[in-house]
């Protein structure tokens, strides 16, 4: 068949878009802290910073009078976040470490773990990988934890605006000077109709982007800096299911082998929620050499497996969803992540360790340490006293001296103790061990298995240095799964039903936000026919719009005849598209999904 290499055909990233050589407009928002996404990095940031500077206000310091904001592009926190969750619940403590446990927004103490290899009709239970044990950890809805900090974000004082997507980063030159969010009630050719609101901007010292995985205001901000990493960020896919069962299982469950290929990566987890609640899902990374990977029909067929039918049977699909996962490890994390005005937290830095499965407890350090990073740089007198959390973890009760003026971004000199403080406290932690675990898999499912093995045995040592690897869109892709019977299953359920389970509320005439090929100025690749976007877009080839109409979960890309068909408000942002070719672009407060107990 023939060979399709993503790359050839995606667009590039719409920098100009993203960064703005403006100055916020006078009339404003002023803050001096803005953390744009609403999720647990940037909440957790905000509470930490909150949290300094109510110290000061009580000693009359240089945080006293500190404003601090929240911008979430989702109508409600926690309509947009969705996750496992297995949660370790170390920032938790760190943030509260005078609440009890039981007030944590937190599902229970994990009773057990199993681990299966899967066949297509049978299942070998396997010895728990030390990375994948979750003694002491508890199991959570990731919508329950962001809704949570955001009420104790609001009782410290924190500005939390819902339903504002940032749009592009302000700059004066380099400096951040704030955002500018997306306006709302644009007809479908993008202008004004009813219910118009046009774009507000957000003054800020500091911004913090916390956008998640594939924010586009930071890939914009690394490209214009020359930000790079020692390896390019690779990416899976996770679709997610909740359901109501009338008996579900009494332990974390983690599976591979069917119904991935053997040159495939990836799991499926299924977690007890309480509550007759059960969580299942797939994760398959997106390096995988297939033109109709289907990460949705993956995990239909999956659920038509004997064991996990009959923890289904009798129950009731409540939620569904999907979003990317970065997984490039260690050697994939930007080598900055601060910039004058600017600090980058969560998913956005790729803090993800995918052999333990965890990314909210990293996610949330990374904001409580940009917290402290900007805590002392606005307390810094300039004589070498400093405010804001110390190296031993003295919160600068002490700090004094005067801030900067109101004017101008906090220089990067000044944050860039964020990555210091950051670096060191991942390199004796197991993000920084299982560095190389996922590349290892690069070499198959068992040839990967018996090198994960020995980076465990060995504590990471071997095999020393670093598996260099490609972004997943210059990956070939030259074969065929073949999942035409994956919804033929009693559980099964179509992407078109699925999106209605997500909650996805989208205006129909909303503008579409997803750019293709000369949408965002570029020609296709060299073997490109004439498909071509339904609101006029680019061309691809026919071969790559079964490729977008595949792996979208959502069903926002079909394929009729030479044509690539855009269904836009079907999108649930979970960026897949944005990694292998359509580019993915803020739209209108509110649109997407509303996950509610994901």
């Amino acid at each position: 068949m023939k060979q399709l290499i993503p790359a050839f055909e995606q667009p590039p990233l719409p920098a100009g878009r993203f960064i703005v050589e403006e100055d916020p407009d006078p009339e404003a928002v002023p803050l001096d802290v803005l953390f744009v996404g609403g999720g647990p990095a940037g909440l957790a940031g905000a509470i930490r910073l909150a949290q300094l500077a109510a110290r000061d206000r009580a000693k009359g310091g240089p945080l006293a009078d500190l404003e601090i904001g929240v911008l979430e592009k989702s109508g409600e926190l926690g309509e947009h976040c969705l996750s496992g969750a297995v949660v370790n619940p170390e920032a938790f403590r760190t943030l509260f470490p005078d609440i009890d446990e039981a007030e944590l927004p937190l599902r229970g103490r994990v009773a057990g773990d199993r681990v299966l290899l899967l066949t297509e009709r049978g299942r070998i239970r396997l010895p728990t990988p030390p990375s994948m044990r979750n003694h002491g950890h508890h199991v959570a809805s990731i919508c329950e934890i962001v809704r949570w900090l955001g009420a104790r974000a609001e009782e410290l004082g924190v500005n939390v605006f819902t339903g504002f997507p940032a749009d592009a980063l302000l700059m004066r030159g380099r400096q951040v000077v704030g955002v500018r969010t997306t306006p709302a009630g644009l007809d479908r050719e993008g202008n004004p109709a009813g219910g118009y609101m046009p774009a507000t901007d957000l003054s800020a010292r500091v911004t913090v982007l916390a956008e998640g995985t594939r924010g586009p205001l930071s890939q914009a901000w690394f490209e214009q800096e020359g930000v790079g990493s020692a390896n390019p960020q690779i990416f899976a896919l996770g679709v997610k299911e909740l359901w109501e069962v009338p008996r579900p299982p009494d332990a974390v469950t983690h599976t591979m082998g069917w119904p991935l290929p053997r040159d495939g990566f990836g799991g499926s987890f299924i977690y007890p929620m309480g509550e007759n609640l059960v969580s299942l899902g797939l994760v398959v990374g997106l390096d995988a050499p297939y033109v109709d990977l289907d990460v949705h029909a993956l995990l239909q067929r999956f659920k038509q497996h004997p064991f996990v039918r009959g923890i289904l049977d009798g129950g009731e699909l409540v939620e569904w969803g999907a979003k990317t996962i970065p997984e490039g490890g260690y050697h994939a994390i930007p080598d900055r992540l601060s910039g004058d005005g600017l600090l980058i937290a969560g998913d956005a830095a790729g803090l993800v360790d995918v052999a333990s499965l965890k990314g909210i407890h990293y996610a949330m350090r990374s904001g409580i340490l940009a917290a402290g990073a900007i805590g002392r740089a606005l307390s810094d007198r300039g004589d070498g006293a400093k405010g804001g959390e110390g190296a031993d973890g003295d919160d600068g009760a002490d700090a004094r001296g005067s801030a900067d003026g109101a004017e101008g971004a906090v220089p990067g000199a000044r944050l860039a103790s964020y990555d210091a403080a950051l670096r060191e406290s991942l390199i004796q932690d197991p993000l920084y061990r299982n560095r190389n675990q996922r590349l290892a898999f690069k070499s198959g499912f068992f040839a990967g298995g018996v090198k994960a093995g020995l980076m465990q045995a060995t504590g990471g040592t071997f095999p020393g240095g670093r598996i260099a690897s490609e972004p997943d869109a210059a990956g070939p892709r030259h074969r065929r799964l073949g999942l035409g019977s994956a919804y033929d299953g009693e559980h099964a359920v179509a992407k078109v039903d699925a999106v209605f389970r997500s909650g996805n509320a989208t205006r129909d005439d909303i503008p579409s936000h997803l750019l293709t090929g000369a949408e965002a100025g570029t020609a296709a690749g060299p073997d490109a026919g004439a498909a071509a976007g339904a609101e006029g877009g680019a061309a691809v080839s026919p071969e790559m719009a079964d490729l977008y109409a595949s792996l979208c979960p959502a069903g926002v890309y079909e394929r009729d005849g030479e044509r690539l068909v855009v269904n836009a408000p079907n999108c649930i942002d979970c960026k897949a598209t944005d990694i292998l070719g359509p580019r993915w672009t803020p739209r209108e407060g509110g649109s997407g999904p509303a996950y509610k107990r994901m």
